[in-house]
């Protein structure tokens, strides 16, 4: 008895970096604040702690003036952050895409 059976093959190859591609128009407080917040803050919080990146305000200024991509792309600007290891490539991606759209917050 034969049995009939269903292939299905796609032709469509991606590479990492499409597959891993950030959201189209990420916002502060869907994207950015979580990898922030896991990320930074174990250092970046309170008055005295330069920069401060407990808020929106916060982490866009330092985008801004403190070279916050720089910093979390490379060692160019001076000592990569985080301390102790560098950000996932898509949660770098993610940063800049949210600088380049214009540090939409909602």
């Amino acid at each position: 008895m034969a049995v009939p059976s269903v292939f299905i093959v796609s032709c469509e190859s991606n590479t990492y970096s499409e597959i891993s591609r950030p959201a189209g128009n990420p916002t502060y407080e869907a994207n950015i604040e979580h990898i922030v917040e896991h990320n930074c803050l174990s250092c970046h919080y309170g008055a005295n702690q330069y920069p401060n990146l407990e808020t929106y305000e916060g982490v866009k200024n330092a985008c801004l003036n403190a070279n916050l991509v720089c910093l979390i792309e490379s060692n160019s600007c001076g000592e990569r952050m985080p301390q102790g290891g560098s950000l996932p490539q898509t949660d770098i991606d993610m940063i800049k895409l949210w600088v380049t759209n214009g540090f939409i917050k909602e």
